[in-house]
């Protein structure tokens, strides 16, 4: 063996037999470490720990010593990674730049390698090294989002980015989306999809919008001014166009009132094929049905405790509790009419509808009138 180089467990136990035979044959311990080419120290201590273990068993203990010193090391890494993502990482780590900032923190809290921090993060090192590069355009962008997000308070970033495509931004909502993120603007969280409505046979029970003026449908919301007195809203839509074409605002409204908003929207839109509502006084009332009936379109009338049948008018009904109804405080009845009427103008021209690809039921014909406002706040 070469002095200087480590000897094997079996090269050990080896040795140790060596010298034994020696001195069993009379010689003394020194000769025999001297003419193995060992020193009398190495000897005893070797003899301590190899001492009567044969070559398997001395293979077997230096593998399972080098398995338990492994087993330590990862040990302590699993130490180490707990006790750091406990001091410095908060939450859940998904965005990119939050873990580019907790990596950071551990290299300098810890003085770790980028190596070793990226690994207990989880993040590509590349990742880590990308520098960011922020568009000129970038402050006038988010300078116009806020004021969007301002002006509909209740507006997604989806909204937000149809109404920035419209006034002539070039963005996606993505980029959209990581600005409302950042400036911590408030996201609507989604709402769990119902089911269907469908028979046992494969047919539906809902009468389906195959064009506009073919089913409309209508409900009533319940509202109050600022002294508590009571307000009811009449709402009117096109369910194929989405269309919001009468909100009539009143202390009360009974069959007559219900006549005369479906004969204005008539006059102004045309007379649809059918008319969807559910079952209440106003809606069954004769003086109600006669008339329809003379006029043309064909009531249908959703079964009793069932308003998911009239999901179209529902879902509008709450968008304009959420949008206005509960961001507004009434001090009469002609503000009251008033605001709710500049509302469904929004509504109709300007917001954007999702089952509409993001664009507004009736906008406008020339859409720089529909968005001047919002553009006149970004350039600001």
């Amino acid at each position: 063996m070469r002095r200087g180089q480590r000897p094997s467990a079996e090269q050990v136990v080896l040795m140790l037999r060596q010298i034994e035979v020696q001195t069993a044959q009379g010689k003394s311990v020194a000769v025999a470490c001297k003419e193995a080419d060992v020193s009398e120290q190495s000897y005893y201590r070797w003899r301590k720990e190899y001492g009567g273990l044969q070559i398997d068993q001395a293979r077997r203990m230096k593998d399972l010593e080098r398995e338990n010193t492994r087993l330590r090391r990862l040990v302590a890494d699993l130490s180490l990674v707990g006790q750091v993502l406990k001091d410095v990482a908060f939450g859940k780590l998904i965005a990119p730049e939050r873990r580019r900032q907790t990596v950071d923190g551990i290299r300098e809290k810890y003085g770790l390698s980028e190596r070793h921090a990226c690994r207990i993060v989880g993040q590509h090192r590349g990742t880590q090294r990308y520098v960011s590069i922020v568009p000129a355009d970038e402050d006038e962008l988010t300078r116009a989002i806020i004021a969007l997000a301002s002006e509909y308070g209740r507006y997604g970033y989806r909204r937000v980015t149809a109404l920035l495509q419209a006034a002539g931004w070039p963005v996606g909502k993505d980029r959209v989306q990581r600005i409302w993120r950042r400036e911590g603007l408030k996201v609507p969280s989604r709402h769990k999809p119902r089911s269907r409505l469908w028979l046992n046979d494969g047919s539906c029970v809902r009468l389906r919008p195959l064009h506009r003026n073919h089913v409309w449908s209508f409900d009533f919301v319940k509202a109050q001014t600022h002294d508590g007195r009571s307000l009811r809203v009449l709402t009117l839509i096109d369910e194929h166009s989405r269309t919001c074409l009468a909100l009539k605002v009143a202390r009360r409204i009974n069959s007559l009132g219900v006549i005369e908003a479906l004969a204005d929207a008539m006059c102004l839109h045309g007379i649809p094929e059918h008319i969807r509502c559910d079952n209440g006084p106003e809606m069954i009332a004769k003086a109600l049905r006669k008339w329809v009936a003379k006029t043309g379109p064909q009531i249908q009338y959703i079964a009793p405790g069932s308003p998911w049948e009239n999901g179209y008018c529902e879902s509008f009904n709450g968008k304009l509790k959420d949008e206005c109804l509960r961001q507004e405080i009434f001090y009469s009845l002609k503000e009251a009419q008033a605001v709710i009427g500049l509302w469904q103008n929004t509504y109709n021209r300007v917001r954007p509808h999702s089952s509409l690809g993001y664009r507004p039921p009736a906008p406008l014909t020339i859409p720089d009138l529909a968005f001047r406002l919002p553009m006149a706040l970004a350039m600001q």
